[in-house]
């Protein structure tokens, strides 16, 4: 296989479990702690899932496993292939599938008027903890990238834009959910409401917003946790 020939049919968690693989062999135990401190961002998946993967691609013969010492135990570590990593260079050379961000909080929102006011608020406050609560997450990473280079100093380039869309994305929530909440709090109730100053005033916004497209070089994402300070989260 090279990366004209298509690669396996595989789920993009498989591939993802290869790239792992690519970087060095793994146990299986530090193989699911690296997926989930950096996976948990872009594409989580349950633990279950990530203990199973690496079995298929041992199946496929895209990965190797073998059992090592581990004190009075032994453990099963995996190494990828020469045909996995054929494969990973062909999945990486396709076209990415559409992004899919599932968040229900806006689930919640659209349905809001078959509930209550406060209902919807408890779900944008939920949103705006998860959010702040990632960012901060994320910030310690990043200082461990810059303290010592982490476990993949030579992968910091990639890292680094990486940290910043989802820095830009937690922020993205907080400011939403101010916003929201204020709004919300504004409500009489969650029903029967209509258009209201302020909604017309966001709708005339959004049809007015030019696509800049290329917003050019910016400084990084202003958010101010509840430590007072700012910064970019990370992964891997």
């Amino acid at each position: 296989m090279d990366r004209d020939s298509p690669p396996p049919s595989l789920p993009t968690t498989s591939y993802a479990i290869l790239g792992m693989l690519a970087l060095r062999p793994w146990t299986a135990y530090e193989l699911t702690q690296q997926l989930r401190r950096s996976l948990t961002y872009c594409w989580p998946k349950a633990e279950s899932v990530l203990y199973d993967e690496p079995k298929r691609l041992v199946r496929l013969g895209l990965a190797t496993a073998h059992r090592e010492p581990a004190g009075r135990r032994t453990r099963t570590a995996y190494a990828i292939t020469d045909e996995g990593r054929r494969a990973l260079g062909a999945w990486l050379a396709t076209q990415p599938g559409p992004p899919r961000f599932e968040f229900e909080t806006m689930v919640r929102l659209i349905y809001a008027d078959q509930g209550t006011k406060e209902d919807l608020l408890g779900a944008v406050r939920a949103a705006r903890g998860w959010a702040d609560e990632r960012f901060a997450d994320g910030r310690e990473q990043v200082r461990g990238y810059l303290a010592d280079g982490g476990p993949f100093p030579d992968r910091l380039h990639i890292i680094a834009l990486f940290a910043r869309f989802y820095a830009d994305l937690f922020e993205l929530i907080l400011r939403w959910a101010d916003l929201a909440e204020a709004e919300i709090e504004a409500w009489p109730r969650a029903d029967g409401v209509g258009m209201t100053e302020r909604a017309h005033a966001l709708l005339q916004e959004l049809v007015s917003r030019p696509m800049t497209g290329h917003a050019g070089e910016q400084g990084l994402p202003a958010h101010q946790d509840s430590e007072g300070t700012r910064g970019p989260v990370g992964s891997a």
